[in-house]
């Protein structure tokens, strides 16, 4: 698993291209800098690996595109030591930036193929989360809840009430809502009972799946 001067240069012309978008948290483009988006992706895809783009892996899952991952890291504003939980890990890359920023990550698959080959590669690049679990993202993770961040990689059709559920007072959970494109929905826990709900654009990504039995 190589990563190279050109893969470097390649991943700062990535930085610039997210900068010029409008990411301006330096914590997330320092992230793109430095983790090896190309080590994430099937080989065959490789030189693609620093285009603004999402690419296949396994499940008939995704990679988002670089762009997304930033904009949810720089939303959510995370800062050291605040706990994620991440529902979709997919490839890892997501869950890898997340680390980068100082987060203790617990992250939920519920594609048992992407579970087994994402949980065998990412200690092979030392990507370690607090947590890495095959289940339902549907439930969150209600052991280990209170969180101060959820977020969604994966397009849900509603939002699950487990989530609002599990985030602390003043938690955030990020999460693309809707069926055929999404609208990225930022949902700020207020009180006990109360949200502030924002929505940030829309945004594609692959359908949020309950877990088969």
């Amino acid at each position: 698993m190589k990563d190279t001067a050109k893969h470097q240069g390649l991943r700062n012309q990535l930085a610039k291209i997210l900068e010029a978008k409008g990411i301006t948290d330096q914590n997330v483009l320092d992230a793109i800098r430095k983790i090896p988006r190309h080590l994430f992706i099937d080989s065959s895809f490789e030189s693609h690996a620093y285009q603004d783009k999402a690419f296949p892996i396994a499940a008939e899952q995704t990679i988002s595109q670089p762009y997304t991952v930033a904009f949810q890291s720089q939303t959510l504003a995370v800062k050291p030591s605040e706990k994620i939980l991440e529902i979709g890990t997919g490839s890892g890359y997501q869950t890898a930036v997340l680390l980068h920023l100082k987060a203790i990550v617990y992250t939920i698959e519920r594609q048992h193929e992407l579970f087994k080959k994402t949980a065998s590669f990412l200690p092979k690049i030392g990507v370690k989360p607090k947590r890495f679990i095959f289940g339902d993202g549907y439930k969150g993770l209600q052991e280990e809840a209170p969180f101060d961040k959820i977020i969604v990689t994966a397009g849900a059709p509603f939002v699950p009430n487990p989530l609002l559920a599990q985030l602390k007072i003043g938690g955030k959970l990020l999460i693309p809502v809707g069926n055929e494109t999404q609208i990225m929905t930022l949902f700020i826990r207020k009180s006990q009972k109360e949200f502030e709900k924002q929505e940030l654009g829309d945004f594609a990504f692959v359908p949020m799946l309950e877990k088969k039995n």
